[in-house]
């Protein structure tokens, strides 16, 4: 018997014998248990709802082709339940639960009929949004916490639908240098478009802008108000809208909140980026265009920006106005954080006249990005090395790891710290960054051999027998990204 597509089907009980005795086993008719049969569902499942929403990306991606000026106006249709599987799918089995306290697995022990049931209540228009648990995180610094809001699963299930609706819309009208949590653009090629552009480019100033709680205090009306440009759905803006409304939950306590969205929510960062979209990115193309006098470059991974200038007094005029422009809307830029300095290929000859010292560093997307030169000391380089505070934190965390899990074999721990480190050199290990490379390294060996010798109050490992461990389990350092100019030429060659 055959049940619904998330279901293990029951054993299949053979009812034909082999026809002779004689025969092996493995000739003989066998039955088949549940577990394969479920797998097998769930990847079909799986794979219909990600073609599901392919095609109603694909209806809507040439719905905007058509006519980029008019407002798109029935589009929750597309949320059917096949999309929705698919936002189910999209989500960490792992995630915390919201304020339902409903995990994935849960969810999942009944999915078609929890599907089917939140898709009647959407198009019925009876969803009600459930407030987000706030939960507060550390930063990498150690020193300040972020808070994030937990929602609950069907929020989180719906927000996925949604969002993978809107994104053909607004990936046509979001700008090139925006890169923040867009498909197809991730966290290095906002770093290698920054690469390329302060060698490419006459730039001489680095305007490293910081927006203070960007998040927590952007005004949901004109939120809506630019969703509004594009969308005219007034079913798809209610959902957002209770979204937003929903508020969050601390300390057993309801919190009711008017303005913002919350961070880490499914559907933040495309608010998130269509807020800036108009407020900041539009802005930046024509001030470049209207008032620039010399080169001028702009980066933007969702509320981290950079932006580069030729002439000091575009600079200055740039800040001042952005000033501005984000007050208009609620926002500001952190005074301590936002930094105007002298940066790129001449700033340390014409730093070395004044006698001024060497220039300034600045931070983006996790590296530290100075002024050297190549290794035979001739030319403009730019570098960039792991962020202090991001190394921290990192060791931090696998500190009180291996203090959990002393307990378990070397080879365990090994394995685990080898699966750790490689996922780490994935992001930093670009070139000009091997020092620090190698200084991480060494801090894994010194924190794994402290925390091996805290097993027995008479150990013996010596360090020659722990460079062994080493060899065997952790990855070397080896560079794993290519110059960035080189790739981005490769990217953008069109």
């Amino acid at each position: 018997m055959m049940h619904g597509t998330e279901k293990s089907d029951s054993l299949m009980v053979p009812e034909k014998l082999a026809n002779k005795a004689e025969r092996s086993a493995a000739e003989s008719v066998e039955g088949s248990g549940g577990a394969k049969r479920n797998a097998e569902l769930q990847s079909t499942a799986r794979t219909q709802s990600r073609e599901a929403v392919s095609q109603a990306q694909d209806r809507i991606r040439g719905a905007v082709t058509r006519n980029r000026k008019e407002k798109l106006t029935a589009l929750l249709h597309h949320v059917n339940v096949d999309v929705l599987r698919w936002g189910f799918f999209s989500l960490k089995k792992h995630a915390a639960p919201g304020v339902d306290g409903v995990t994935w697995d849960q969810y999942a022990a009944d999915l078609e009929a929890n599907l089917a049931d939140l898709h009647a209540r959407v198009h019925a228009g009876k969803y009600r949004a459930l407030p987000s648990r706030r939960k507060y995180i550390p930063k990498a610094d150690g020193k300040e916490q972020r808070p994030l809001g937990i929602a609950a699963i069907e929020d989180k299930i719906l927000q996925a639908a949604v969002v993978a609706i809107l994104t053909p819309i607004y990936e046509v009208e979001f700008l090139g240098f925006s890169y923040g949590f867009r498909p197809g653009r991730s966290q290095h090629d906002a770093l290698d478009a920054l690469a390329f552009g302060i060698k490419a480019r006459k730039i001489c100033w680095i305007l490293d802008a910081d927006i203070v709680r960007f998040f927590d205090s952007l005004s949901r009306e004109w939120l809506i108000r630019f969703v509004e440009h594009r969308i005219g759905d007034r079913r798809i803006i209610r959902l957002i809208q209770k979204w937003l409304k929903a508020g969050v939950l601390e300390e057993d306590r309801v919190i009711e909140t008017t303005e913002g969205t919350p961070q880490g929510s499914v559907a933040s960062p495309l608010l998130a980026n269509v807020y800036l979209h108009y407020v900041y990115d539009l802005w930046v193309q024509q001030w470049r265009q209207r008032h620039a006098t010399g080169d001028m470059i702009v980066v933007r991974y969702a509320d981290d920006t950079i932006a580069g200038f030729q002439h000091e007094q575009d600079a200055e005029r740039f800040l001042k106005d952005l000033k501005e422009r984000l007050a208009q809307f609620a926002l500001g830029l952190h005074p301590e954080k936002t930094r105007l300095i002298e940066f790129g290929k001449f700033a340390a000859e014409r730093r070395a006249r004044r006698g001024a010292g060497k220039p300034e560093t600045f931070a983006f997307l996790g590296f530290i990005h100075y002024v050297t030169t190549k290794k035979d000391g001739t030319g403009f380089q730019l570098g960039r090395k792991t962020q202090r505070k991001r190394m921290r934190a990192k060791l931090r965390e696998i500190k009180e790891t291996l203090r959990q899990h002393r307990h378990k074999s070397i080879g365990e721990q090994g394995r685990w710290l080898g699966t750790v480190m490689r996922g780490y050199f994935a992001y930093f290990a670009v070139p000009t960054n091997t020092p620090a490379l190698g200084a991480f390294c060494h801090h894994i060996t010194v924190l794994w051999l402290r925390s091996l010798r805290r097993r027995s109050q008479r150990h013996r490992l010596t360090w020659k027998r722990m460079a062994g461990y080493v060899e065997r389990y952790l990855p070397p350092v080896r560079v794993q990204h290519p110059w960035p100019e080189e790739r981005f030429r490769v990217t953008y060659s069109r």
